[in-house]
Formats: structure tokens, C-alpha cells, sequence
């Protein structure tokens, strides 16, 4: 499997596939599996590396990814354990969750069958949810450490106590190209990594541009995204930043909206495009997930299709 030639990007959501167990009944989710859906709307060759259970759960996870534009043959079946679980409350909006564990994906495992996909893609997207297990952890770790050299490796941080640490942020960073974390947790980064002991919480576009380019000076990195909610993101490289003011919309709830943009910023970094093009794809189809109820809600592929023309319009 190769994306070569002008075809489709192969896109990799590693880590947790789930079950948020909402008010109003359970829904497929977990950010890993968010952001490949979405990156499969978008046009790209997106799989799941996953783990689930060989209950109920777990059969029913697999039958709802085989009718979305997504590759379901690297996940995983677990006989031992029992597929993901979230229990989800929201607060005006904002979700507040529970996770169970131990559960498939804390035993995921890097099979020879993953170690082809790792080196065949051309994107990767993680975080640091699925790292709390010490097998998970290592599988992840020797996942991106097999990827080619100019694989973009997305470490989405998506903080979630008491399920990360400092440890596991310094080895993620270490081997990511992007970073993508929001405004809450960039002074809980910079603290954890050991950038800053006294970092606060940004009050104003300086200081987040400040607190990037000292990640930037610390890591590999290529581009750090701070999400700044309902007041858009801010995208900072080496050369140069770009601030998005965000896009009005009505929210419905803020589950997958994170994922969605970040599959629309990989998508069109993809592709080479400037730093304004991939503030506004992700702002766009972020808000758009806000709107919806759910991270994997129906889309219409003529509103891909306007949505993805208006976008390309911006980089001509």
C-alpha cells in the first residue's frame, strides 16, 4: 500500500477506537478514529490502527466503520478485553468524561502488519490518551519511530488526567512534526515538558506566540496549532504565524470537533498549502462538527465538495 503519483494520502489515526456513552445513547468516537473519519471525507486513503473486543461493542464498532470512507482492516480484535468505553457529560455544551479501563486498546500491538502501514504512510495522527498503558505506549512509539523520514507525525496531545505525563509528552514531541494542543492545556505543556515552570495561561496573542515558538525551539517540530475555542487558532512555524479569528456557528456539542480540525489541517498541509489555508479548513470543518450532534454525524458529499472548493479558492 503506497500513496504515490498523485493518489490518495494514506492517513493514520493511531490509538483509541471508543464508545462515548452520551446522554442521549452511545456513539462512535475516540479521537484517533474521529480524525480518520473525517480525513476519509476529505479525500484521503484514512485508517484506523486500533484495538477493539470481540463483544457486542466491538462487532457493532467494525459494521458502523464499514459504511464510512475508512479503512477498518488494521484494527485489532482483543479476546481478553472488552472494546472502549466513555462515559460523556455535558456542560453547556463542553464534555466532561469518564474513561474505563483496562480496556482493547490499552493492549494494542505492533504486529508486522503494522509496521507496513507505518512505513506506507504519509501521515499520522496520535495522542496521549492511548499512552497511559505501558504496551500501547511502546506499540505507538515503535509505530512513529517506523514511519519514513517526511511522514507527518500529528501528536494531538488531547490531554485527559490522570492519563498522560510528562514522560509521555517529551517522548511524543520528540518524534512529532506537528503539535496540535488548545490554549488550556499549552501551559500544562510547557510546565510538563520542563519549558517553563511558572507557565500561566495565555491572555493574549503574544503570549501564545511566545509559548509556540518556545516548543518550536525545544522539538522537532515543524508547526504548533493552539486552538483557542470559539475564537479560532493560532498556527506558528520557525518563518512565520498565522491567527484565525474562528467561525460563527451554534453549537450543538464540541465532541470530534477538535479531530475534525485536525484531519482538515493534515489534509491540506498535505498538499503544501499556507498556513491561512490550513487555519481556515480547520476552523471551518470544526465549527461545522460543533453544529452537530456527535463525532462521526452524516455528511452530504456535495457539502464536502463546496466546502472543499471554497477552501482550494483561498490558496489560488
Amino acid at each position: 500500500m503506497s500513496a504515490s503519483n498523485g493518489q490518495q494520502k494514506i492517513v493514520v489515526g493511531l490509538g483509541e477506537l471508543l464508545w462515548d456513552m452520551l446522554p442521549d445513547g452511545p456513539r462512535l468516537g475516540g479521537a484517533p478514529a474521529n480524525f480518520g473519519v473525517m480525513a476519509g471525507r476529505l479525500g484521503d486513503h484514512a485508517a484506523i490502527a486500533s484495538r477493539v473486543g470481540s463483544d457486542r461493542l466491538g462487532r457493532q464498532a467494525r459494521a458502523e466503520l464499514n459504511a464510512l470512507p475508512v479503512d477498518t482492516s488494521w484494527l485489532q480484535l482483543d479476546e481478553d478485553h472488552a472494546t472502549g468505553t466513555v462515559t460523556i457529560v455535558l456542560d453547556y455544551g463542553e464534555p466532561h468524561y469518564t474513561f474505563q479501563e483496562p480496556v482493547a486498546w490499552d493492549r494494542m500491538e505492533l504486529t508486522p502488519q503494522w509496521l507496513e502501514l507505518a512505513r506506507s504512510a504519509d501521515a499520522v495522527c496520535f495522542g496521549t490518551l492511548a499512552q497511559r498503558d505501558a504496551q500501547s505506549r511502546q506499540t505507538i512509539l515503535g509505530f512513529l519511530d517506523a514511519t519514513r523520514p517526511e511522514c507527518v507525525r500529528i501528536a494531538d496531545v488531547n490531554l485527559r488526567a490522570p492519563f498522560w505525563s510528562g514522560e509521555v509528552l517529551r517522548q511524543s514531541l520528540q518524534r512529532a512534526t506537528v503539535l496540535k494542543l488548545n490554549i488550556h492545556e499549552m501551559p500544562e505543556v510547557l510546565r510538563a515538558t520542563r519549558i517553563c515552570a511558572q507557565a500561566a495561561m495565555p491572555n493574549h496573542d503574544d503570549e501564545i506566540l511566545h509559548g509556540a515558538r518556545q516548543l518550536l525551539e525545544c522539538y522537532p517540530l515543524q508547526l504548533v496549532c493552539v486552538t483557542i475555542g470559539s475564537e479560532g487558532s493560532m498556527l506558528v512555524t520557525r518563518e512565520e504565524s498565522h491567527r484565525h479569528r474562528g467561525r460563527p456557528v451554534v453549537v450543538r456539542d464540541t465532541v470530534g470537533a477538535g479531530d475534525a480540525f485536525t484531519a482538515a489541517l493534515t489534509h491540506y498541509y498535505l498538499e503544501g498549502a499556507p498556513l491561512a489555508v490550513l487555519n481556515e479548513a480547520g476552523n471551518r470543518w470544526g465549527a461545522w462538527m460543533a453544529s452537530q450532534r456527535g463525532a462521526m454525524p452524516p455528511m452530504r458529499a456535495d457539502m464536502v465538495r463546496d466546502m472543499s472548493e471554497e477552501i482550494r479558492l483561498l490558496s489560488a
